[in-house]
């Protein structure tokens, strides 16, 4: 997966993220940051997802399902792209 777009994102605290690349800006929830956060600093999807596990009250099905929409919006925005 490329993530190389991602390192150029400029995101806030409250979750408002900025594409210098497009000039696109999106919002995300709490979960959405936590997985970007998380993807810029390297971990990869199980990481991701054991770590939201340990943090979060959700079951690992959730936090997978939520995973994979938040990375497919991803692809849809052309942020991430499979290799």
């Amino acid at each position: 997966m490329n993530l190389n777009r991602l390192h150029s994102l400029a995101i806030s605290e409250s979750g408002f993220i900025f594409d210098p690349t497009t000039g696109n800006s999106f919002t995300s929830n709490e979960t959405g940051k936590y997985i970007l956060d998380s993807l810029i600093s390297g971990l990869d999807e199980e990481g991701i997802i054991d770590k939201i596990f340990q943090e979060f009250s959700a079951s690992k099905i959730e936090i997978e399902n939520d995973y994979n929409d938040f990375m497919q919006r991803l692809r849809l925005y052309h942020l991430v792209e499979n290799n």
